[in-house]
């Protein structure tokens, strides 16, 4: 293999894509960029909505209209706002998240099936969140100047709570898991996982085709819950044994180089520093809202308010996430090369994402907005392992 180039080689695998394919992933792509701007707006305008129409002002006061109630009356509004958020924001959600999906192929979930898990995932979420910001409420009034530090840790808590219980409780509700079954497929994912230090007890396989055609694989959970699954979509798109290792071998590498508690830790930071801008950036949102019923940051009605600015400081941390995330997706990559070494095999598999990732795009768009390195980057690095390697890299198959 002294002959082999891997820029050529990286060339080879992306003209697999035909000129449709590639230009109908770069429209899907730069659509989803403009997405997160649309997205901010629509929160805006909901936000404004809610705060106009002074609901969360009467719910407080209905609550608290004979005494002081601070955890019943922020608990009341922590269930009423985002269910009206919700409500509110449904035309533009059954838009981002199912129309534009199946416009451009990527799910053949009918829409009634959507809505059904859309509803679910927001109860669920209107329920955990309730609890989370009953929590954050009091926090500010008890701890004033230093709520938005002890906030953060409540938030990475009930975070590292959800991963923990995420597979065992959350993810079985929207899809059905089911072990691996005896062959070659899953003795593969077996050896890989014990080469690794990855649970091998539990390797599924979960029905993901029922909402999107998106071509994935993860590993879930933290310590006991940790487990393998692979979506059916990947065997309904032909994956071989190379593709299985390549794929499966990027996701242990997650599980192995503790990613999550990596992200859990940077998200510490992150959302500290986003509670303190929150605390200094309020007074001038609820004025700009011209939220006069609604009190100081310690108000529960003022959760609109709260909640836009995060969302804001969150689009301008776009940049951030995506950088975190991306360099933990090529750590994985690299650790799926040394362990799985499948160049070819894990090229085969990225290949059949840029449907949905447009795969060459300018740096400064990668850096923008691309929370893993693009398709054409991650290849040209698989195939530069592949001529270092000549003899651990295995063919494609």
């Amino acid at each position: 293999m002294t002959n082999f180039d891997p820029a050529a080689a990286t060339a080879q695998w992306l003209a697999t894509l035909s000129p449709q394919e590639t230009a109908r992933a770069v429209a899907y792509t730069h659509g989803s960029h403009w997405l997160i701007l649309w997205s901010f707006l629509v929160s805006a305008l909901v936000a404004w909505i809610i705060v106009r129409t002074d609901l969360l002002v009467a719910t407080r006061r209905r609550i608290e209209r004979s005494e002081p109630r601070p955890l019943l009356a922020s608990f009341a509004v922590a269930l009423v706002y985002p269910a009206l958020s919700w409500a509110l924001t449904l035309p533009w959600s059954i838009y981002e998240s199912w129309w534009r999906e199946k416009q451009y192929g990527l799910t053949s979930q009918p829409f009634g099936g959507w809505l059904g898990e859309a509803a679910i995932g927001a109860a669920i979420s209107v329920v955990i969140g309730a609890a989370l910001l009953v929590a954050i409420y009091a926090l500010i009034r008890r701890a004033r100047r230093f709520w938005w530090a002890w906030a953060s840790v409540v938030t990475a808590a009930f975070i590292i709570v959800g991963l923990i219980v995420s597979p065992l409780v959350i993810e079985p509700i929207f899809n059905t898991y089911t072990p691996a079954p005896n062959g070659p497929v899953r003795d593969a994912v077996v050896e890989l996982a014990k080469q690794t230090g990855t649970p091998s007890d539990k390797i599924f396989i979960y029905d993901g085709s029922k909402q999107s055609d998106r071509y994935t694989a993860n590993v879930s959970g933290l310590f006991g819950s940790a487990r393998v699954a692979m979506s059916d979509t990947m065997f309904k798109k032909g994956a071989d044994l190379a593709e299985v290792r390549g794929v499966v071998g990027h996701e242990m590498g997650h599980y192995a180089r503790a990613h999550l508690l990596w992200t859990v830790g940077i998200l510490i930071v992150l959302s500290a520093l986003g509670f303190w801008l929150t605390d200094r950036l309020y007074p001038t949102v609820r004025r700009l809202l011209s939220a006069r019923s609604v009190g100081d940051i310690s108000d529960p009605a003022g959760l609109p308010i709260l909640a836009l600015i995060l969302t804001f400081l969150g689009v301008l941390a776009t940049p951030i996430s995506a950088t975190m995330t991306r360099t933990m997706e090529a750590d994985a990559d690299r650790f799926s090369l040394v362990h799985a070494n499948e160049p070819d095999g894990l090229s085969k598999a990225l290949i059949k994402t840029a449907e949905y990732r447009a795969p060459s795009p300018s740096a400064v768009e990668e850096f923008l907005f691309y929370d893993h390195p693009s398709v054409e980057n991650r290849i040209r690095r698989a195939m530069e392992w592949k001529a270092a390697h000549p003899s651990g890299a295995r063919p494609a198959g």
